[in-house]
């Protein structure tokens, strides 16, 4: 992506707060399950300066399928990044992102998809996203799981105001933040923190819902 349109994407998140944790989890081999998102790499297209869909690196699922981000255009998102290895922040972001579904009506959570990042591009193969996937029940017509190049998650990680950190031992420390996208892939808000209350996040997508 052009160093401008980072730039303006980087300054549309910098003043949100951040909080760092650090944590390590082993997965069990699983099954491979489908992804709920378009496996084919979808053609270029018109976006505003703040979506973060205009990022043009490749992205892979845990299917082992390509994937650019604007292929989750058209849906409401809750973007969150983690890595599979950890055992404390990233098991609470996600049931947080589950916290955040099940207090939708169904109505509502048919219209938004729920998207997880990897850090971690040397451990999270697609083979150890997908066992991710089924020991958390991350159903694949809700959930998208993605690993990319080291250079393609700073990138991204840059534009969502998320911070890392690699550590001695092949651990993160990360920031605990759930974005969440328009259809047009545009930050509209962000939740900071473990733990939190998710209802002004629930009001936001219901508000995004009703335009």
């Amino acid at each position: 992506m052009k160093t401008h349109t980072l730039n303006i994407l980087i300054t549309t998140i910098s003043a949100l707060a951040i909080t760092n944790s650090y944590a390590a989890e082993v997965i069990k081999p699983a099954a491979k399950t489908p992804c709920c998102c378009a496996v084919k790499i979808e053609p270029a297209a018109s976006f505003t300066d703040q979506s973060i869909y205009q990022i043009d690196s490749t992205w892979t699922t845990d299917a082992g399928n390509p994937i650019k981000l604007a292929a989750l255009r058209g849906r409401i998102q809750i973007v969150a990044m983690f890595f599979a290895h950890c055992e404390y922040a990233c098991p609470v972001i996600i049931n947080d992102m589950k916290r955040i579904k099940a207090a939708l009506p169904e109505t509502v959570r048919a219209r938004v998809g729920f998207t997880l990042v990897s850090f971690d591009s040397e451990r999270d193969t697609p083979e150890a996203l997908n066992a991710f996937r089924n020991n958390r029940e991350l159903h694949p017509t809700r959930w998208t799981l993605l690993r990319g190049q080291p250079d393609d998650v700073l990138e991204l990680a840059a534009v969502l105001g998320v911070k890392f950190k690699k550590d001695a031992r092949g651990q993160f420390a990360h920031s605990n933040l759930i974005t969440v996208l328009n259809p047009a892939g545009e930050i509209v808000h962000q939740q900071v923190g473990l733990n939190q209350s998710v209802e002004e996040t629930v009001r936001i997508v219901r508000q995004l819902t009703d335009r």
